[in-house]
C-alpha cells in the first residue's frame, strides 16, 4: 500500500470503531516518511478522532517535521487529540517541544503526562515550570517532577528538591533524594539525615546511597 492510498485511509481515521482506526493508523505508518505531510494537514480536519490519529501516526513516524504541528495540537480543542499530541512528542523527544509542553503543563487533563514527558527529555528550559510542578497538588506531577530535576542536575532545583524531602507520598521523597544525590550538593546531607528513619524501607535505602555518593559516613552524625 502506498502514497496514492493516504486520502482513503486517512478518510478512514473516521470510522467510529476504535479497532479500525487503530489498524488504519498502523497502515498509514507502514507508507513511511511520505505519510508526514499529509497526516500534518489531517492535524486540521473537524473530525477530532481524525486529529487523534493523525497525531499518533506522526508520534510513530518519529519525523522532526511533525514536532512544531504536534505541539499546536496540544491546544487542540480535544482532550483525546491533545493527550496523543503529548504521547507523540514523547517518542519524538525532539527538545523542541520543550516550551510547548511547559506551557500545557497547565493543563489537567494531561499535565502528568507532560511532566513525565518533560523528565525523558530532560531540557533545562524545563526546570522553573518543574519546581512550580514538584510543590503542586498532584502527586504523579511531583514524582516526575522530583526525578525530573535530577536528571537536568540544574543547581536551581536543589531548595525545592529539599522541601519534597518532606512530601507525604513515599516516591516523590526517594525521587528527591536520588536527585539530591545527583545534584552532589552537599547542603543537602542535613535534610538527609532524618529520612534514614523513613516509615518507607525503599526511602531509607535510597537515602542511604544519597548520602554515601555525598561524602556523608555515619560516624560523623552527631
Amino acid at each position: 500500500m502506498g502514497i496514492e492510498a493516504l486520502p482513503q485511509l486517512i478518510g478512514m481515521l473516521e470510522d467510529e470503531d476504535a479497532v479500525i482506526r487503530e489498524a488504519t493508523t498502523s497502515a498509514i505508518v507502514r507508507i513511511g516518511p511520505e505519510a508526514v505531510e499529509p497526516l500534518i494537514e489531517a492535524l486540521q480536519e473537524d473530525v477530532w478522532s481524525v486529529r487523534e490519529q493523525a497525531a499518533s501516526a506522526l508520534g510513530k513516524l518519529k519525523d522532526p517535521r511533525g514536532v512544531e504541528p504536534l505541539v499546536k495540537a496540544l491546544k487542540d480543542r480535544d482532550g483525546a487529540v491533545r493527550t496523543a499530541a503529548v504521547w507523540a512528542l514523547e517518542r519524538v523527544g525532539d527538545s523542541r517541544a520543550v516550551p510547548g509542553l511547559v506551557e500545557a503543563l497547565g493543563d489537567s487533563l494531561v499535565r502528568e503526562d507532560v511532566a513525565r514527558v518533560l523528565k525523558k527529555i530532560g531540557d533545562a528550559r524545563a526546570v522553573e515550570a518543574l519546581i512550580d510542578g514538584l510543590s503542586g497538588n498532584n502527586w504523579m506531577v511531583r514524582r516526575h517532577a522530583a526525578e525530573a530535576l535530577g536528571k537536568i542536575g540544574d543547581p536551581r532545583g536543589l531548595d525545592s528538591l529539599i522541601g519534597a524531602l518532606q512530601d507525604e507520598d513515599w516516591l516523590v521523597r526517594r525521587n528527591a533524594a536520588e536527585s539530591l544525590a545527583r545534584l552532589g550538593d552537599k547542603r543537602a546531607v542535613d535534610p538527609l539525615l532524618p529520612l534514614l528513619e523513613d516509615e518507607n524501607e525503599m526511602v531509607q535505602e535510597t537515602v542511604e546511597g544519597a548520602l554515601s555518593s555525598l561524602g556523608w559516613k555515619p560516624s560523623e552524625q552527631t
